[in-house]
């Protein structure tokens, strides 16, 4: 399955003239995109019912991606409380089988520490079992005993752009994770049509090997979020089309 979407829904300006009368950001976003991925899980913990609400507003196909709250990630460097994690699973549990993937984001100034990660990983997957993908942000996580440690908790590397750490992990868990923050300018710059055409190729390429594959655009300042996942789109349709006519097979659609 692949996942397009943007982080947050929020509906640009120039969009508001294509949403109907009562429809909520939402109800738009949902409209045009198959997934999304929660932000402002990382600033605070929402409550169950808000959850819930987010998934009924959304069609039976629609998935979301949540964030890890920083109190987990940043503030307590992974050495958090059971209460905290107790209540980060406890609401996100509202979203109930559209939850797909849960994002951990780290601190750039965040060094590796095998047996915090190891300890933290092995709570939460206690707690929920919903796929992990790790952005980590210290050069420290690029060693062959993070792939291991991912290898053990099926965690999955999320390709992020711009690259924060370079790492030679082969593909870990079921998921491919595009997290894609704006080039040049981080939130704020579109991605050329170019760079977006030779994502949905590689992106294409993956499928066979991998059971989920999202592509997030962060580059939400202006608006560009929107346009470059809505792009990209329309170009995995056309490589993923033209792929299935080679082989006979049936047509492919991205909603």
């Amino acid at each position: 399955m692949m996942r397009v979407g943007t982080a947050g829904w929020a509906n640009p300006s120039d969009e508001k003239v294509n949403r109907e009368p009562g429809l909520t950001h939402l109800q738009r976003y949902a409209q045009l995109f198959n997934s999304v991925e929660i932000n402002s899980s990382f600033y605070r913990l929402h409550r169950r019912e808000t959850y819930e609400r987010w998934a009924a507003s959304t069609g039976s196909d629609f998935r979301f991606s949540v964030k890890i709250p920083k109190a987990i990630s940043h503030d307590a460097a992974l050495r958090c409380s059971s209460v905290i994690l107790d209540e980060f699973v406890e609401g996100v549990r509202g979203l109930g089988s559209k939850l797909a993937v849960l994002l951990l984001q780290l601190a750039p100034q965040a060094e590796c520490e095998p047996r915090v990660a190891r300890r933290f990983f092995r709570e939460l997957k206690s707690r929920i079992e919903v796929p992990i993908v790790c952005e980590p942000r210290h050069p420290s996580w690029a060693s062959s005993s993070v792939e291991r440690l991912f290898r053990e908790f099926q965690i999955s590397w999320v390709s992020a752009d711009p690259v924060r750490v370079l790492h030679a992990h082969a593909p870990i868990g079921d998921i491919q994770y595009y997290r894609l923050h704006g080039s040049p300018r981080v939130y704020w710059s579109s991605y050329a049509d170019a760079d977006l055409r030779d994502l949905s190729e590689r992106m294409t390429s993956e499928r066979r090997r991998v059971a989920q594959e999202w592509c997030i655009f962060d580059n939400t300042a202006a608006g560009a979020a929107w346009l470059n996942a809505r792009l990209l789109n329309t170009y995995l349709c056309v490589a993923a089309n033209r792929a299935r006519r080679a082989t006979g097979t049936q047509r492919f659609v991205v909603s």
